[in-house]
């Protein structure tokens, strides 16, 4: 049976778009299928559909039973992930607005993932160009204030892989050496803030702290920009304040009202101060999300 794509006249489908089809499959059927009904709801030869099956199975994508197969742990960690990182997202993102025109700089909201942080917004103007930064990006975690912030808050042996992965200098100023990158974490922890003086990139400066209750940091919160190391001291406890409204707007008891959940931030606003509704059972909610 020919393919749609081969009758129109198409190219080929490359590998990850026939295993994009063979996953879609699987979005409005039952919970199993066998592989002739993943091929006939795919379009894939059953040849290419067997092979890549088999190769979803590995990578934990896909479970299979017998004959059956069906969406696998892989899947249903990504998906939580995704939904996850969604609602942090729409938790944070009035409040990045609200720190965006409070400091006038670049705002960045970053989750870790393996030894790099990932960019899931970036509130900035067109005077902001010059920090090379995207929404879905990645940078290395030890050259960011945003990475620094969250392994000073994570469990050791986090920090410890970064540094075995591997400290290389991405600019003049860029810590290499494990020790004092270790006593730059524990000086992190002692502020409650993390800092990137050109670090990553000559001519960018940076300020974050964590998302964070009384656990270990699930994401953080920046502000950066070309020559705002004059700032950086000032800017601190406004990026504290981000990140505690960020997470009483998800985690506070009972929520926050919409009158409540207003987003205010002030630049000169006293030092971080850990509100009350930081404890245990909050956290725990917050992991059922991780």
């Amino acid at each position: 049976m020919t393919t749609p794509a081969v009758e129109a006249g198409c190219p080929p489908l490359s590998l990850l778009e026939k295993a994009a089809k063979v996953l879609s499959a699987f979005q409005s059927a039952g919970p199993r299928l066998t592989l002739t009904e993943v091929v006939q709801r795919s379009g894939i030869s059953r040849s290419s559909a067997h092979r890549i099956l088999d190769q979803l199975v590995q990578l934990r994508w896909l479970e299979r039973e017998g004959r059956d197969y069906r969406l696998g742990m892989g899947m249903l960690e990504l998906g939580a992930m995704a939904s996850h990182h969604n609602r942090l997202r729409r938790a944070a993102l009035p409040h990045l607005h609200a720190l965006h025109e409070a400091t006038g700089h670049l705002v960045h909201l970053t989750v870790l993932d393996g030894t790099e942080v990932v960019y899931l917004e970036r509130i900035g103007g067109s005077d902001d160009s010059g920090v090379p930064s995207r929404t879905g990006g990645r940078q290395p975690a030890y050259c960011t204030a945003s990475g620094k912030a969250i392994l000073a808050f994570s469990d050791p042996s986090v920090a410890e892989q970064v540094i075995r992965h591997g400290l290389r200098p991405r600019t003049p100023r860029t810590i290499t050496r494990p020790e004092s990158f270790r006593g730059e974490l524990a000086m992190a922890r002692e502020r409650g803030v993390a800092f990137d003086h050109e670090e990553g990139f000559r001519g960018v400066f940076c300020v974050a702290a964590p998302l964070r209750g009384a656990g270990r940091a699930v994401a953080a919160i920046s502000v950066s920009g070309n020559g705002v190391h004059r700032e950086l001291e000032r800017i601190a406890p406004a990026v504290r304040g981000c990140a505690r409204s960020v997470w009483q707007a998800m985690f506070g008891p009972g929520r926050l009202s919409e009158k409540q959940a207003r987003p205010t931030v002030a630049v000169a606003a006293p030092g971080f101060s850990q509100p009350s509704m930081d404890n245990m059972m909050a956290w725990l909610r917050f992991s059922e999300w991780m």
